[in-house]
């Protein structure tokens, strides 16, 4: 008996499959090339730093970034809010953030709340899982350096009032980091538009690059004010022991991750040459079309918005009689459907969902490459599970 194809849904985590060309690009260098960014003058030594400076530029076309020089290339998102955090907050200084956010988010800040004495309110959201951009600006304080605050929720989708936020930030004079983490590469961003002073993202998700890497955007001006947390050899001023001041070497040491480098910018090639509107109209019809397969069965109860227009591909529910993560193994045994169950890292998110004693939710979410037909039999496959719990 043969085996049923694998339905990848859980592209919120990272997206599967990848472009060809990404695989290409990191085959070709690891075969063919090989040699370090900032390390020599060789041929290939110099064909590594090109491609990582129009990798840079990529990024900053995506996000309309002034120059290319502003985007720091970090392990991971995780390591990019951490830059952020870690290197801009001193004891004293106040944060605002909410409950919708991400661990990469709640964890710094709760070490430097605990540690250094950084002060932190987090703002509640309503039943949608959605911050009102009112509360953000009562909870400012004459002390408050920043506003930290998710683009999209990595468990409903739900997107949030950034550029509000940003607005704020400018009335009070404080500084906006965006986690964008499940936005790149699902729908336009801008960080003009949004007032964002600080931009984290994944290469991996929505941007459909390989694992271990990310980028931290910093307007101009912030670099100078963002202290640096890890130094080391960045191979310029190499006759100095000091870390170079100049960007984006300040926040650079070590060897950088050039095979995922190479394969982001295919990545980032891709987006660009399929359309990044039609991406996002992509992801909104099939988020459409799970949400209303999933309404229309007994048992389920949908978590957010439950409206596309509103969220990211990412849907999250809970069936009565089911534990989430039992739930997600049958899916998976029976049917090959991946999705993640569980609190997805957003503990908060879930005490306000009333989710998180009950074991989190189950997370759909569609990829670059999802098809209408794998939404359909993840929604087929909902349907026969609920009924036999039902039976």
């Amino acid at each position: 008996m043969s085996q049923p194809t694998r339905i990848y849904l859980d592209n919120a985590a990272t997206s599967w499959p990848k472009p060809e060309t990404v695989y290409q690009a990191v085959e070709r260098y690891l075969r063919h090339c090989g040699a370090p960014a900032g390390r020599g003058a060789y041929r290939e030594a110099s064909e590594v730093e090109r491609e990582v400076a129009r990798c840079r530029r990529l990024l900053a076309e995506l996000i309309a970034a002034e120059d290319p020089r502003q985007i720091v290339f970090t392990c991971n998102a995780t390591d990019a809010l951490n830059l952020a955090l870690h290197g801009l907050l001193r004891p004293g200084d106040h944060v605002v953030t909410s409950v919708v956010e991400h661990n990469s988010v709640l964890r710094p800040l709760r070490f430097l709340e605990q540690q250094q004495g950084v002060q932190v309110t987090r703002v509640p959201c309503d039943q949608r899982g959605v911050v009102d951009p009112a509360a953000i600006e009562r909870a400012v304080r004459p002390e408050t350096r920043l506003i930290a605050l998710i683009h999209a929720s990595n468990v409903t989708g739900a997107l949030q009032p950034v550029e509000q936020a940003g607005q704020i930030a400018r009335r009070h004079g404080c500084l906006l980091l965006v986690d964008a983490a499940q936005t790149l590469g699902h729908m336009p961003v801008d960080v003009q538009q949004l007032g964002a002073h600080l931009l984290a993202a994944a290469g991996h998700k929505g941007l459909l690059g390989p694992l271990g890497l990310g980028f931290l955007y910093m307007a101009p001006g912030v670099e100078q004010v963002l202290q640096s947390v890890r130094q080391g050899g960045t191979g310029t001023h190499s006759d100095q022991d000091r870390q170079p001041d100049s960007q984006p070497d300040k926040f650079e040491s070590g060897n950088l991750n050039v095979p995922a480098i190479l394969g982001l910018a295919a990545g980032l090639e891709y987006l660009r040459d399929r359309g990044l509107e039609r991406l996002h109209e992509h992801y909104q019809r099939l988020t459409a079309r799970l949400l209303d397969g999933l309404r229309a069965i007994a048992g389920v109860r949908i978590h957010g918005p439950a409206d596309p227009a509103s969220q990211v591909g990412v849907v999250s529910v809970t069936v009565a009689g089911y534990d989430p993560r039992e739930l997600a193994g049958l899916l998976d045994s029976a049917f090959a459907i991946q999705v993640r169950a569980g609190i997805q890292c957003a503990p908060l998110m879930h005490e306000a969902l009333g989710t998180v004693h009950h074991g989190g939710t189950i997370r759909f979410s569609v990829g670059a490459f999802t098809s209408e037909r794998e939404v359909d039999q993840a929604v087929e496959a909902m349907a026969e599970l609920t009924a036999a719990q039902v039976g």
